[in-house]
C-alpha cells in the first residue's frame, strides 16, 4: 500500500521498495524510519518521506491503521529542528531533552506519553559511564525516539523490525523496546555475575591481585544501573491507572508485562550487589589478616633481637669497668645471657599466640 500524502504530491515510489539509511543520521539527523502497521509490512522511510506522511496525517489524509517509527541522532545539529518543524512534538518531549535529570520514568503529557530510558552504550565494556539515555515520544501515529550515542536496546529493535517482525502499535513498539532493554540487562547481569564467579575463583585460591578494585567498579555498575532504572516500574504504574483513551487494554498488558520483566532484573541486581559487598568484605578480612600476620612477625623478631641489642649497646661503650673484658671467656658467657634472655623473650613473646 503506497503512503499516502498531502495533495498535490503523491508519496514517493521509493518508500515502497525501501532505502538504506546512514547509521549515524541523514541531512535531519534520522538514522532511520519505519512506517508500521497491523496489516502492513514495515516499511523504511528517510526523513523527507517522513515529512511528508507526517504531513498527510495533519492534514487527515494518512492511512488509518498505520503509525511511524522515527530514531533520530540527538547529537546532530537539524535533529531537534525537524522534530519542531515536522513532529508537533508536545513542549514536554524537549523540555525533557534540557533536563538534566535522566532517572527512568514516563509520564503523560495529554494523549502523548513521554518516556526517558536509559540503556548500555553498545559497545559497552562494564564500566559505569556506558550507561546513557534514550528520550522517546509515543503518540497513536507516531513514536519518537533520539540518543546521542549508539544503544544496544534500540539498535536490536530496529534489526528486529527491519527483519519484519513490527509490533502492531506504538504502544506495543514502545512495550517491546522495553521488553528488549530488559533482555539487555539480563546480558549485563550474566557477564557481571561471571566476572564475580571468577574474582570468587580466584579468592578461594589465594590469589587477590587487586580483586577488590575490580569488584569496585561491578558495585558501581549495578548501583548506577539499578539507581536509573529502578522508579521505572513505578512510573508505569501510575501511567497504568490513568492511561490515555487511544491505548487499548492488549497494549496496556504489554506494559504491565514489560515492568515484571525489569523488575526480575532488578532483584537479581540487587543480589548481585550484596554478593558483591560480602566479597569485598572477605577480601578486605583477608587483607587484615595477612597485614596482621606480618606485624607480628615484626614484633617477633623485634622481641627476639631486644635482649642482644642491649647487650651489646652496654658493652659496647669505651668506658672502664667493663665486665668480663679480661675474661678468657667472657665472649661464651655473654652468648650464653643473650640466648638465654632471647628464649625466655620469645617464650613470652609466643606463649600468647598458642593460648589464642
Amino acid at each position: 500500500m503506497p503512503l499516502a500524502a498531502p495533495p498535490p504530491s503523491p508519496a514517493p515510489a521509493a518508500l515502497a521498495a525501501g532505502t538504506s539509511l546512514n547509521y549515524g543520521g541523514d541531512a535531519a539527523g534520522l538514522i532511520c524510519g519505519y512506517l508500521l502497521g497491523a496489516d502492513a509490512t514495515p516499511r523504511e522511510v528517510d526523513s523527507a518521506q517522513a515529512a511528508q506522511w507526517l504531513a498527510g496525517l495533519q492534514a487527515g489524509t494518512a492511512p488509518q491503521g498505520q503509525f511511524l517509527w522515527l530514531h533520530f541522532n540527538l547529537s546532530h545539529a537539524q535533529a531537534v529542528r525537524w522534530m519542531e518543524r515536522h513532529a508537533r512534538l508536545p513542549e514536554a518531549f524537549f523540555d525533557a531533552l534540557k533536563d538534566r535529570s535522566v532517572s527512568t520514568r514516563i509520564e503523560r503529557d495529554d494523549d502523548t506519553l513521554i518516556a526517558v530510558l536509559n540503556d548500555a552504550h553498545f559497545d559497552f565494556a562494564f564500566e559505569p559511564s556506558d550507561i546513557a539515555t534514550l528520550w522517546t515520544s509515543v503518540a497513536p501515529h507516531l513514536m519518537v525516539t533520539g540518543r546521542t550515542r549508539p544503544l544496544r536496546s534500540v539498535d536490536a529493535l530496529r534489526t528486529a523490525v527491519r527483519s519484519g517482525n513490527a509490533p502492531s502499535s506504538s504502544v506495543a513498539l514502545l512495550a517491546e523496546l522495553m521488553r528488549t532493554q530488559a533482555s539487555g540487562l539480563v546480558d549485563i547481569v550474566r557477564g557481571v555475575t561471571q566476572r564475580i564467579d571468577d574474582v570468587e575463583d580466584a579468592l578461594l585460591a589465594g590469589r587477590l591481585d587487586h580483586k577488590r578494585a575490580r569488584l569496585g567498579v561491578l558495585r558501581r555498575l549495578l548501583v548506577r544501573l539499578q539507581r536509573l532504572l529502578a522508579p521505572e516500574p513505578a512510573a508505569l504504574f501510575r501511567l497504568l491507572q490513568h492511561p490515555p483513551a487511544w491505548m487499548g487494554a492488549d497494549d496496556a498488558q504489554e506494559l504491565r508485562d514489560s515492568t515484571e520483566e525489569f523488575s526480575v532484573v532488578l532483584r537479581d541486581m540487587q543480589g548481585l550487589q550484596e554478593r558483591i559487598k560480602l566479597l569485598q568484605e572477605e577480601i578486605a578480612a583477608s587483607v587484615q589478616e595477612a597485614n596482621s600476620r606480618s606485624l607480628f612477625v615484626l614484633t617477633v623478631v623485634t622481641v627476639l633481637a631486644l635482649p642482644i641489642n642491649i647487650l651489646a649497646g652496654l658493652f659496647g661503650m669505651n668506658v672502664g669497668g667493663v665486665p668480663l673484658s679480661a675474661d678468657p671467656h667472657g665472649f661464651w658467657i655473654i652468648v650464653a645471657v643473650v640466648v638465654a634472655f632471647t628464649a625466655v623473650a620469645g617464650w613470652l613473646a609466643l606463649r600468647d599466640t598458642r593460648d589464642r
